[in-house]
């Protein structure tokens, strides 16, 4: 396995970069409702240490929730009212009936609302094969208070690589889910070589009751590394990924969704789009730095702003870090926009904005000590300022930015709690 820079790798977080290493376990699909936390629900058989990753959503009411794992491998939903933030209630069980679930570092449950009363919960159950495991997908119709046993959400059954899901309703209230896939990777000696995996999507105009085709959004992503989608300003969704140019360039794709799934028919499989590059490092590697972008779309004009982990070449040192820059309409980074965030251990970024104000979150650690840290501006990314927002020491989850209109939070997680930041003025 082929590691990083040593003078970077000394100065991130212990384990920020697992090469290529994506862990696999065990499951059985079976079926779901909500109960109570103590109630007959068994844990999961062989459970493992506490998975952290761990899923936010505001509600159309403003209350925050989040769905994880607790210490017993079992999936719970809490909600905090937006009146008390970081209050919890009492957590509520999933009942996934011994699904293994993924929770950790960029894999995690994840919770979106929609319109009439909709609410979905989504994860990645791993396969016995490595690196391999089915979308699942729990959903509800009164606004959380109950739920559907879970399903498998894409049509392909192999038992290949279908991970990283991500979700997000758009405007007109279509739920699309977007994920990694290897379907398309040749039988061993057989063809060419494929390089990376796929982004593959599909499109729900009923809240997760049913589902259009699966569709090929582009080929030879980066394995192992989320997906960020955003609303656009006109109501659509777009979203960007670590993507394979050329060889081994490990850059980052942009493409916008299709509108709804009558849009998709089965023959688009043949007809995939070709991302639009929205970074240039030029990292050359063979390996996925399990390290996502973060994309957040610019609601006082057209265009994004993004936030992504990348090496590139400085002076001839490779120069590691997180980077902010602004996109147009259709993707492409605008120029004099690109930002260094002013932290040379920062990691796991992500960002919000709202009219003029773009927030920019991200964990630094020093191998003890994690700080959650904040970079704001007041005049859509012209100007930041950093804002320290909390420290813990021990494992923590990647900070999670959550938003309704105005209100945007961050969420982070430790070993001893949930904790909630208000970002939003």
């Amino acid at each position: 396995m082929r590691f990083l820079n040593k003078t970077w790798v000394n100065g991130m977080a212990v384990g920020l970069l697992l090469l290529g290493i994506c862990t696999a376990l065990n499951a059985n699909a079976q079926s779901a409702n909500v109960h109570n936390a103590n109630s007959h629900n068994k844990p999961m058989k062989h459970a493992k240490r506490i998975q952290l990753a761990t899923g936010a959503a505001l509600a159309p009411d403003g209350r925050l929730w989040v769905v994880g794992l607790n210490d017993r491998g079992q999936m719970f939903l809490q909600s905090s009212p937006a009146q008390a933030l970081g209050q919890w209630s009492a957590p509520v069980i999933l009942n996934t009936q011994q699904d293994e679930i993924a929770a950790d570092g960029e894999s995690r449950p994840k919770m979106a609302f929609g319109p009439n009363g909709w609410a979905v919960v989504t994860y990645t159950q791993p396969l016995p094969k490595p690196y391999t495991g089915f979308v699942r997908m729990l959903r509800s119709a009164d606004g959380g208070q109950s739920f559907s046993a879970p399903f498998t959400v894409h049509q392909d059954r192999q038992e290949i690589t279908h991970r990283f899901e991500s979700i997000l309703f758009d405007a007109q209230g279509n739920l699309h889910t977007l994920w990694i896939d290897k379907r398309d990777l040749p039988p061993k000696g057989v063809g060419p070589k494929y390089i990376g995996a796929a982004v593959y999507g599909n499109v729900s105009k009923d809240g997760g009751a049913t589902f259009g085709p699966d569709y090929k959004l582009a080929d030879h992503s980066c394995e192992c590394c989320r997906i960020a989608m955003s609303n656009t300003a006109d109501g659509k969704v777009a979203a960007v990924w670590r993507h394979v140019f050329g060889e081994q360039t490990r850059d980052h794709g942009f493409a916008l969704l299709p509108v709804a799934s009558s849009t998709v028919s089965s023959t688009a499989q043949g007809q995939t789009k070709i991302p639009v590059r929205s970074t240039f490092d030029n990292w050359q590697i063979n390996a996925c730095p399990h390290h996502g972008p973060g994309l957040a779309s610019n609601t006082s004009q057209t265009g994004f702003y993004m936030v992504w982990f990348g090496i590139r070449k400085q002076d001839g040192q490779d120069v590691a870090g997180v980077r902010y820059a602004r996109l147009s309409a259709t993707g492409e980074p605008l120029l004099n926009t690109l930002k260094a965030i002013p932290d040379p251990r920062a990691e796991h970024a992500d960002v919000l904005s709202y009219k003029q104000r773009v927030v920019v979150a991200w964990r630094s650690s020093d191998g003890s000590t994690s700080t959650l840290k904040a970079w704001i501006s007041e005049d859509e990314g012209q100007s930041f300022s950093v804002k320290v927002l909390g420290q813990t020491q021990g494992p923590n989850d990647h900070p999670r930015l959550v938003q309704r209109a105005e209100k945007m939070l961050v969420v982070w997680r430790d070993t001893k709690e949930i904790k909630v930041y208000d970002v939003s003025q």
